[in-house]
């Protein structure tokens, strides 16, 4: 079984006040096509999993299958679409390396009974930097029906593990405009 890189960009972006997704980054016209060139370079299919064809890039795109936005609803939607285990990134976490995606990507290889490979910054777990087998698609639908969206609580009813990356800087997050101008200075 492959192993997809999967760009999450649909998420609504309200304390942004704009798309975040669409936001120029590190030489790219988009900050989705900065992570999906980066993931690009590492696996051999990568899709921007969105609500729309919003980009100004060519790029293989997964349309989210529900009206509300959210990772999990992401997860659902690719793992149906691609029926192969993914790489998860979130569009607005631009500063993760090739050296923990490479981290999560050894895990994931060297120890094949675990459902999600979650990397865990000095913060936390980080949910959206992950690596979720196929097998993981009844249980987020599970979840949704239930009405529970948060990845924490899909997590904890997964079989996973925790890959430690203790430099807390890659996870930086773009939340606002403030934070979108910090991270411009830091490329």
């Amino acid at each position: 079984m492959s192993l997809n890189g999967v760009v999450t960009a649909g998420g609504k972006s309200s304390r942004m006040g704009e798309d975040k997704a669409l936001l120029p980054f590190g030489g790219f016209s988009t900050i989705s096509e900065f992570q999906y060139r980066k993931l690009e370079n590492i696996f051999e299919t990568v899709y921007i999993s969105s609500k729309s064809n919003k980009f100004p890039f060519r790029a293989n795109l997964i349309f989210d299958k529900y009206k509300v936005s959210n990772p999990l609803n992401a997860i659902i939607s690719t793992l149906e679409y691609t029926k192969e285990d993914i790489f998860l990134l979130s569009v607005d976490i631009p500063f993760i390396s090739r050296d923990t995606i490479n981290k999560l990507i050894d895990t994931y290889n060297n120890s094949p009974d675990f459902e999600a490979y979650i990397a865990k910054s000095p913060n936390g777990l980080e949910p959206t930097v992950a690596i979720y087998r196929s097998s993981v698609l009844n249980r987020a639908k599970l979840m949704h029906t239930q009405g529970n969206f948060r990845l924490i609580s899909f997590i904890k009813s997964i079989k996973s593990i925790e890959v430690e990356i203790n430099n807390v800087d890659e996870f930086l997050n773009i939340n606002t405009k403030k934070e979108y101008k910090k991270s411009l200075k830091r490329i």
